[in-house]
């Protein structure tokens, strides 16, 4: 028969409680402080790790031309690589007072974190007509001029049907404080028209998913253009408000309203045209990016 097991002298039995032991000096000096040396040294060790130049050391360290390649290397995957991104804002159905249209409004870019290639496109159909009312195409350099904002300069063509023409653009597309998006441009045509567009729009999330959005879009000339049956001033103003449901963040149906005002001359233009310088529609569409 095994003898008993008898606990350690140094591990106290269970239960029982052991008395603390005081320092009175005749221990080691070394056994004493040594644990809080040891905390001292590490945060001057970690103090002066910290004040060390790290670039110089590392240029110091290792061959400039090998500290180059890494450094491309690194902007390679961390953010000097080329971006790309396409976003279909408003594909959508327009009642039009029973002139029903199919209108779309498209962007999108290639490029790195400051200078980009954009394209825009928008315009309507009318099925009524069984034709393009308008159609237009930009392709534009961008170069962003802040943390928000990206400077942009181009071309625009206007393929719609009786005035075919080709523009120059320079503009500005960013987000504002309170978080409007913005989007102005001057438009310059071939034959010296001038002409401007404003567009506003806001987010109201009113859940994660389900997002009240206004827009404002303002149309400006700068003198009577009688071929594009447009007056000096602001010539046109719409006005819209959609709600969407995101499905999922890339994709999202959406109904709403939309009013489309003609103004001034241009308003007369219309007019004398046989049509109608105001209209109001209920809109049902889609927006997506990828």
């Amino acid at each position: 028969m095994r003898e008993p097991r008898h606990p350690r002298r140094d591990r106290p039995a269970r239960g029982q409680l052991v008395p603390k032991r005081r320092n009175t000096g005749g221990d080691s000096p070394v056994k004493s402080g040594g644990k809080g040396c040891g905390t001292a040294f590490a945060i001057a060790a970690f103090a002066l790790v910290a004040a060390a130049p790290a670039p110089a050391l590392a240029q110091e360290v290792v061959d400039a031309e090998a500290t180059a390649a890494v450094r491309r290397h690194m902007q390679k995957h961390h953010g000097g690589g080329v971006l790309t991104y396409v976003e279909g804002e408003r594909f959508e159905y327009q009642s039009n007072a029973g002139d029903p249209l199919f209108l779309w409004d498209a962007q999108g870019f290639a490029g790195g974190d400051v200078n980009k290639v954009w394209v825009k496109t928008e315009g309507a159909y009318d099925f009524s007509a069984d034709a393009f009312e308008e159609a237009e195409v930009q392709g534009l350099f961008s170069r962003a001029i802040g943390s928000f904002w990206d400077l942009q300069a181009g071309v625009r063509h206007d393929f719609a049907p009786f005035h075919d023409r080709t523009y120059g653009v320079i503009g500005a597309q960013g987000l504002s404080p309170y978080l409007f998006e913005i989007d102005a441009a001057v438009f310059v045509s071939f034959d010296g028209d001038v002409t401007s567009r404003l567009e506003a729009e806001y987010e109201l999330l009113l859940t994660q998913r389900l997002i009240l959005q206004p827009r404002v879009e303002l149309n400006f000339a700068f003198e009577d253009v009688p071929a594009l049956e447009t007056g000096s001033g602001l010539s046109t103003a719409e006005a819209g408000l959609r709600l969407r449901y995101e499905i999922r963040r890339e994709f999202a149906p959406y109904v709403g309203v939309a009013w489309e005002k003609s103004l001034g001359d241009t308003a007369d233009f219309a007019r004398a045209a046989g049509k109608d310088p105001s209209a109001v529609s209920f809109v049902a569409g889609l927006r997506f990016w990828f």
